[in-house]
């Protein structure tokens, strides 16, 4: 096999959440640019247009379809979708994510709680749940959940967020372990401070940036294209033998 041939996703398809900017955009086209019939998903598919456009402009296939991701109906409805449009799914990137609040762990209120833990956990859950469940009727596939270096190293003011996450990658590993013997694989990709508008409150303030970037050995703070190329290895056949894995991406910052 050639090494090409190790990242090429001809004919897969591959569903993206929380695709319409940011991070889930830059996967969305990667995948595309690999050859992967890409359905991009976000609380408003018209949010998502631009992007489908974009793929295909490149000559790439793109697919939209509405989907909140902490309402398990339309993640249902979603899955249902998918399997009525396509018949398989080869790719799920768990990327939809929420962080309404930003404070102290004391001041957390009970509706900015549960708003994040049904996007960001209970979402992922049974988003993974339903993808699953189809892969191992098709003789396997690849599921990618888009955590955070905050589940490793709790931070002021996002207590809930980094929770959350921390619970995204327990649950990469217990469907990696349940999953693993129908080849459905199952990994984390955590990223660092990215330049997103999710992230836009994080570096918002001039001397707050500057200190991210000196804390950060490779002296910059990432771009979605960073996390793009780790989903396309985690997406590919040259991932083949990884699964329940955590991949950091945050230019050094806790190395």
């Amino acid at each position: 096999m050639k090494a090409d041939d190790l990242f090429d996703l001809t004919g897969r398809v591959a569903l993206v959440t929380g695709a319409s900017r940011g991070i889930g955009a830059a996967i969305a086209m990667t995948l595309a640019r690999y050859g992967a019939r890409v359905l991009l998903s976000s609380r408003r598919a018209s949010g998502c247009d631009g992007v489908a456009e974009a793929i295909r402009a490149a000559g790439g296939e793109a697919h939209v379809q509405a989907c909140h991701a902490g309402d398990l109906a339309q993640i249902e409805a979603l899955h249902a979708w998918v399997g009525e449009r396509f018949g398989r799914l080869d790719v799920l990137v768990n990327n939809a994510g929420t962080n309404p609040m930003y404070g102290s762990v004391l001041e957390a209120d009970p509706a900015g709680f549960a708003k994040t833990v049904d996007v960001n956990f209970r979402g992922y859950w049974f988003m993974c749940q339903h993808a699953a469940r189809r892969m191992q009727g098709q003789g396997g596939g690849s599921i990618i959940n888009i955590a955070s270096v905050a589940a490793l190293h709790p931070m002021d003011g996002i207590g809930v967020y980094g929770a959350t996450k921390a619970a995204a990658v327990n649950l990469t590993q217990a469907f990696a372990r349940e999953c693993g013997p129908a080849q459905v694989r199952v990994n984390a990709i955590l990223p660092g401070l990215i330049n997103t508008r999710f992230a836009a409150a994080l570096q918002s303030e001039p001397a707050q940036r500057s200190r991210v970037i000196e804390a950060t050995p490779l002296r910059r703070i990432g771009e979605p294209e960073d996390i793009a190329g780790a989903a396309l290895y985690f997406a590919s056949d040259a991932s083949r033998h990884t699964t329940g894995a955590t991949l950091r991406i945050d230019g050094g910052m806790y190395a």
